[in-house]
């Protein structure tokens, strides 16, 4: 075969749970079907916006762990763009000619 690996795209895959979740995606899934669960046990049978109120927890956390190209999944990429936002973006140049850099406007 002339030395040529080929390796599968999901790889990273089999390392995960259910080969979606990772033990915090998991956990937060987890967390947050059992509020919605508890809310219906407590509350009882509300109507209207009571019902939409009580399955908020569930839909949030199901919401954060679907899985989206590019990301793991939607609560990395909140990381990812929130990390963006906060970071510095101003770029110092540092190359060869450093010492001659001055912060004058002109």
């Amino acid at each position: 075969m002339n030395n040529i690996y080929l390796i599968p795209a999901n790889t990273k895959k089999g390392q995960l749970i259910l080969n979606l979740f990772k033990p915090f995606d998991l956990g937060l899934l987890l967390v947050g079907l059992a509020t919605t669960f508890l809310l219906f046990v407590i509350i009882g049978n509300p109507e209207g916006i009571g019902t939409f109120l009580i399955l908020i927890p569930g839909l949030v956390s199901a919401f954060l762990v679907l899985p989206i190209p590019n990301y793991h999944n939607v609560l990395q990429f909140f990381i990812s763009f929130y990390g963006f936002l906060t970071n510095q973006r101003i770029f110092r140049w540092r190359g060869w000619c450093f010492y001659e850099y001055t912060d004058e406007k002109k």
